[in-house]
Parts: C-alpha cells; sequence; structure tokens
C-alpha cells in the first residue's frame, strides 16, 4: 500500500513526550517539537492491525513470548543484513538504553571505566555515571563538516577501560561505520580485552546508498566478544511499547543478563508489544522503504534551504537516522545563547548539541522524521530567526 507521509497528525494531548513535555524541557509548549527521537508518522498499517486485533480480544493478562518472536528477529536481520543470529543467545529487555545500563553494571565494577565516542547520545554518560564507572571519551574528530575516528587515541585508551559503548550507526552524527572501522575498533577492544557493546538501535534507518554491517558479523573470533543491541522500535516509531534484543556471544554471558531481569520480575513483554514487534519484522519492510525515501527527501530540502537562505548554519546530511547535525558556530553564541536563540526567537525545540559532548559549543541536534510541512515551517522561522541578528 501507499501510505501517507505528508499527513500531519495532531499529537499534542495524546501523551506524546515529545509535545507534553515542551514546557518542562523548554519552559514554553509554544515550539516546534524537534527534538527526541521519536517520528510524527503513523506506523506501518499491519502493525496497527495486530494492535487492533489485541486490543479487541479485551483481555491483556501476563503475555508469554512464542519462539516466532525472536524468530522474527533472526528473519529480519538475515534479510536486512545477512546476519545469521542463533535465537537461543537472544534476550528480551525493556529498550536498547536499559539493556545498555544492565550491560554496563553487570560486566564492570565500580570505578571501572567505560569508553564512548563523543559527540554521543547523551544516555551513554547517563548509563555509565549512575552506576559509578567513569567516562572515558575517544572525542571523534571533526574536519571540515566531516567526522572521524582518532585511532591513536582510542588505543590509548582502550588499555585502561573494561567496557566501550559503540554507537552504529552513530547518533547524532549519522555515521555508517565501514568495515575497515568496524574491524579496527574491535581488534583493538579484543587485544586489550575490553568487551564491545554494540548499540545498533538505527541500523534500519540507512541512506545513499550505505550498508550496515553488524559488528558481530566481521570474524567469528569478534562475534565471540561483542554484545549487540538491536529493537524495531525507533525502525517503526514503537518506543512507547517498550521491546528490544539483546544479542550475546555465550549463554554464560546471557544468563547473567537474564537473572538480572528475573530480580526485578521484569521480563515480559506487554501484551502490545509483542504482537507489534512479530508484525512489524515480519511485515512492515514495505512502510518502512517508502519511509526511508521521503525522510532522505527531508534531508535534503534542511541542506538546500540552509544553502540558499542560512549559510551560517551548516546541516550535515547524515547517512543513518533521522537526526540531523546542525554546525551553528558562525552565529557567535555560546551554549545558553543558542539554547535561548533556538526556543525565544526560532520557535524551535531542538537537543542542545553539548548534551551529546560536554566540552562542544555550537551545536544542535534536528529531528527530520516528520511531515514536510513542518520542516518548512521549521526552516522558515529559523531564517527569520538569524535575519534579526
Amino acid at each position: 500500500m501507499k501510505y501517507d507521509f505528508d499527513q500531519v497528525i495532531d499529537r499534542s494531548g495524546n501523551r506524546a513526550s515529545k509535545y507534553d513535555e515542551r514546557v518542562m524541557k523548554f519552559g514554553t509548549d509554544k515550539v516546534i517539537p524537534l527534538w527526541v527521537a521519536d517520528m510524527d508518522f503513523k506506523t506501518a498499517q499491519p502493525i496497527i492491525d495486530a494492535c487492533v486485533k489485541k486490543a479487541e480480544e479485551g483481555i491483556w493478562g501476563y503475555t508469554s513470548r512464542p519462539a516466532s518472536y525472536f524468530e522474527a528477529v533472526k528473519g529480519w536481520e538475515k534479510r536486512r543484513n545477512n546476519w545469521d543470529v542463533d535465537t537461543s543467545l537472544m534476550s528480551w529487555s525493556l529498550g536498547v538504553v536499559p539493556a545498555l545500563s544492565v550491560l554496563v553494571k553487570i560486566f564492570s565494577h565500580t570505578g571501572d571505566k567505560v569508553m564512548i565516542q563523543t559527540p554521543v547520545y547523551s544516555e551513554f554518560y547517563d548509563v555509565t555515571e549512575a552506576w559509578e564507572r567513569e567516562v572515558v571519551e575517544n572525542k571523534l574528530v571533526e574536519e571540515n563538516g566531516t567526522w572521524h575516528i582518532d585511532f591513536e587515541d582510542f588505543e590509548k585508551k582502550a588499555k585502561e577501560v573494561k567496557i566501550f559503548l559503540l554507537c552504529s550507526p552513530h547518533n547524532p552524527l549519522g555515521i555508517v561505520w565501514s568495515r575497515e572501522e568496524l574491524q579496527r575498533m574491535a581488534d583493538i577492544c579484543i587485544a586489550n580485552d575490553v568487551l564491545l557493546v554494540s548499540d545498533e538501535i538505527h541500523s534500519d534507518l540507512i541512506f545513499h546508498g550505505k550498508k550496515h554491517i553488524p559488528t558481530a558479523t566481521l570474524s567469528p573470533e569478534i562475534a565471540g566478544k561483542v554484545i549487540s543491541c538491536v529493537s524495531a522500535t525507533k525502525t517503526f516509531n514503537l518506543a512507547g511499547l517498550q521491546a528490544s534484543t539483546t544479542i550475546f556471544p555465550n549463554l554464560e554471558m546471557k544468563k547473567k543478563f537474564d537473572r538480572f531481569w528475573m530480580n526485578m520480575d521484569i521480563h515480559r513483554n506487554n501484551a502490545f508489544s509483542s504482537v507489534a514487534m512479530e508484525a512489524a519484522y515480519n511485515e512492515g519492510e514495505e512502510w518502512l522503504e517508502q519511509l526511508l525515501e521521503y525522510i532522505s527527501g527531508n534531508f535534503d530540502y534542511i541542506k538546500e534551504y540552509c544553502d540558499k537562505y542560512i549559510p551560517k548554519i551548516k546541516p550535515s546530511v547524515p547517512d543513518a537516522t533521522y537526526l540531523v547535525w546542525l554546525d551553528c558556530r558562525e552565529l557567535g553564541m555560546d551554549n545558553e545563547q543558542l539554547r535561548s536563540f533556538m526556543i525565544e526567537k526560532a520557535g524551535l525545540g531542538l537537543n542542545e548539541g553539548y548534551t551529546f559532548g560536554r566540552s562542544l559549543s555550537g551545536y544542535m541536534r534536528l529531528n527530520a522524521a516528520c511531515p514536510r510541512s513542518v520542516l518548512e515551517q521549521a526552516m522558515k522561522q529559523l531564517k527569520e530567526a538569524v535575519e534579526t541578528l
């Protein structure tokens, strides 16, 4: 079927955090919310149909997880990424961020060091520091608008850390790591006995002919040292249903992870996430292919508009995710001034760049997963705001 991504859906008042939490985050609800990684599109019709059918049953008791659940994940990874995953090594959790948090807790100790590559989404800081571990930053290096890994620094810091949290594809920079980059990072981790945890939640949102490579597929040796985190929630806009899959290299590590959740009696999907995830993986590809084309058009629109009307703001054109990294340094503002400008002058609710890298200044992150008309209004407001400077 043909999906209409131009449809504007009023999400205010329907318990959508992206809209209902504007006052809490920005101090006003008079901003276009282009912040949290949540799409303003209806999900695929087969997913809606599956949830409606479940709703009409009228009984939503404790929910079992049939073998078909992880088989759906396995089939998706095989079709999309040529990754043949053993379902016996898969575990369910509430989401990728909760999974990352638990992995840091159970596979490191208080005071241990965890390496992240900044700028990276702020939860990488949070899940490390919440358990009294120390963040070690391997800062990505920017040259003429492109970012790359400082491998000399990476290798040096790998000697002192217990865990490396890899964001692949990368949020917020939209980088699809090459095989060579992944191989080199993994080899350094193995040489230094560093556990590599690969967050691949954006792996289905790939553009411009790029191809996602699951870290665990690089080699059998690397597969034995990598824990992978995947989910359909970003891909199909299902984050409110809370479900992700963590894939382990061995049963011993999986059992430790499962035991943590069992000790809190958190080990079941809710009644709707169970059917929604299966429907997404088994029947969602038609919707996804149309979504990718639409979002790619949104990227082009933002880039062309800024080039023509707001040249002081330089947007990335990401190869992955639906998030655009805005270089606003030519506006000459510090972080607090830039935040106030975007809210009060441009009427936009964006993510501040310094939350992704605490030493950064002059960047913002914009969520482009919305109808084109919303982006057009947002860019118009931004242009008019910059013209007042």
